[in-house]
């Protein structure tokens, strides 16, 4: 597999890029955002960590 990183400034031309690699995802093609990349590796970190309840993951949020 090969990955490819292209960086866009331009909205317009990013659509216009996104719609064009669109059409090869039937000859294979994966397209993952940056923002997906660095949630899948945080989410593989905490693989092997202990599980949290749902209350507690809640509770942990109200005291930030």
């Amino acid at each position: 597999m090969q990955t490819l990183t292209i960086n866009i400034q331009n909205e317009t031309l990013a659509k216009k890029v996104l719609w064009m690699l669109d059409h090869f995802k039937n000859d294979g093609l994966e397209i993952i955002s940056k923002e997906d990349i660095e949630d899948l590796k945080l989410l593989k970190a905490t693989r092997d960590d202990e599980s949290v309840s749902f209350e507690q993951y809640l509770t942990d949020e109200t005291k930030r």
